[in-house]
């Protein structure tokens, strides 16, 4: 009988609705221990499989070698930790994707809108998988300020797809369309592909 694929670590620990899930064990609910979080932060910069404090965190099969796709969940594990670090509520919240997120961090009043259209523009313009990371990081760091959480299965997504250039420009604009909507202000919109 096959097994059902591992679940992601913030999917593990949060609800479809965006809310911790409880462990059924304890009846405590499973928000991420501060070391977890600091083990995620600690790959940061670093390469899937370099940080031995991950791999425990590691759902995606490796045959021996980085593929995309682990490269992907180390980068948003990472990311899931720093925007985590001193949340009380997850930043993880299914369907909350990229675009109406930053379109969120824009209107939050809290940095200029200015300067956050600087940022994002720098991050959809990347051409490397590293540049993107690199900017992102910046910028969750911002969602984290002002408590706005994304989706970090999509996230990865967007990470895996921006290795090819095909796809890096369907994510680019995806992210575009639903940062410069109207409608999904406070990730609440529509926003369609990713």
């Amino acid at each position: 009988m096959p097994t059902a694929p591992a679940r992601y670590y913030w999917a593990e620990r949060v609800t479809a609705q965006g809310a911790w899930r409880t462990d059924p064990r304890t009846g405590l609910l499973m928000e991420p221990p501060g070391q977890d979080l600091a083990a995620l932060r600690s790959g940061l910069g670093r390469g899937a499989g370099t940080v031995p404090a991950l791999w425990p965190f590691y759902v995606t099969w490796s045959d021996g070698e980085a593929s995309i796709d682990l490269e992907a969940e180390h980068a948003a594990l990472s990311l899931f930790g720093l925007h985590q670090q001193g949340q009380r509520q997850p930043m993880h919240r299914p369907g909350i994707k990229a675009g109406a997120a930053l379109l969120a961090l824009r209107t939050s009043g809290r940095f200029s809108e200015e300067a956050v259209d600087r940022r994002v523009a720098a991050t959809a313009n990347a051409t490397s998988v590293p540049a993107l990371l690199y900017r992102l990081r910046s910028l969750v760091t911002q969602l984290r300020t002002v408590g706005q959480p994304l989706d970090y299965t999509l996230l990865l997504r967007n990470i895996k797809d921006w290795h090819h250039p095909e796809a890096r420009q369907q994510v680019r604009r995806a992210w575009g369309l639903a940062y410069h909507s109207r409608d999904s202000a406070a990730g609440k919109g529509p926003e369609r592909n990713s």
